[in-house]
């Protein structure tokens, strides 16, 4: 009976003592709640104890916790429509705040968050122009968003380590219209480049057939005075040769004469024989026969 008592008593300690001892790990921080009310903040890891059965313990995260924002449409101050989807990260820094407005609960403050950065997301995107948000200062605009959503979040106990803009299109009908408005532009651009091209070509084509004018003119008129020259330098051979031997340059002649006229083919002359053209075919010298 002793032992009986003995073991039951042994195994009430190992249980009571099981049930008093937790332990919080090196990625959590815990809070010992005792009739669901708050008694104890634990935010170092190691062995713990709590009254068995009276208080429990909830963990929390002390790591980095992401935070996915559905996609929201807001407006531009230049009255552009935007399809914006960001996502944030941040930490419990307050956990004995993050339980008293969630009650302990991950789903409950994400959703409070996500209203929050819902909100802010709308302030800045409309306090911003679309060039700005889309290319000029889109760091800067996250930097606002995260400022913004810090302070609001500080009644939760959450510090909003980064706040990133994941994508700000303009909805899906704009798109098309914004596309085709462009495509419309770039077609205007190419079809002026292409004429600023031609007229471009057309005046290069002028210009070179201007120059191949005046340069065959110049090259035409440099052939004709040379040619001028050459005539002139030959007639000026032929009056010499005709000054010193005059009866000589007189054959010479009758031979031209006699190459050219006397080709052979169809040659038809209607001459008489002691014509002038055949005075050295008649006599070498050129002279007339004598009368028989």
């Amino acid at each position: 009976m002793i032992r009986s008592a003995l073991g039951f008593a042994a195994a009430a300690v190992v249980v009571i003592g099981g049930a008093s001892m937790f332990s919080v790990d090196q990625t959590e921080q815990a809070i010992v709640t005792q009739f669901g009310q708050p008694v104890r903040v634990i935010t170092q890891p190691g062995l713990n104890f709590k009254i068995p059965f009276i208080q429990q313990v909830i963990s929390l995260e002390r790591r980095i916790l992401d935070l996915e924002s559905a996609s929201i449409e807001a407006i531009t101050s230049d009255q552009k429509r935007l399809v914006v989807d960001a996502f944030a990260r941040y930490r419990i820094e307050n956990p004995l705040r993050y339980f008293q407005a969630t009650a302990g609960s991950t789903i409950r403050g994400n959703q409070q968050l996500g209203t929050y950065m819902d909100a802010a997301l709308r302030r800045v995107v409309g306090e911003s122009t679309f060039q700005l948000l889309v290319k000029d200062d889109r760091g800067g605009l996250m930097a606002k968003i995260r400022d913004q959503v810090n302070g609001e979040a500080a009644a939760l106990g959450v510090a909003i380590v980064d706040i990133r803009i994941r994508r700000a299109d303009l909805p899906d009908q704009n798109s098309q219209a914004v596309f085709r408005r462009m495509q419309t532009e770039r077609q205007r651009e190419a079809a002026e480049l292409r004429a600023q091209g031609v007229e471009i070509s057309d005046r290069i084509k002028a210009q070179a057939d201007r120059t191949v004018t005046v340069t065959r003119a110049e090259a035409d008129r440099i052939a004709r005075e040379a040619l001028g020259r050459g005539e002139a330098e030959r007639t000026r051979l032929l009056a010499e040769a005709h000054m010193r031997n005059t009866e000589f340059f007189a054959f010479y002649r009758s031979l031209q004469a006699y190459e050219t006229g006397l080709k052979s083919g169809d040659t038809r002359m209607v001459i008489t024989p002691d014509s002038e053209f055949f005075k050295y075919l008649n006599n070498p010298t050129g002279k007339p026969a004598a009368p028989k």
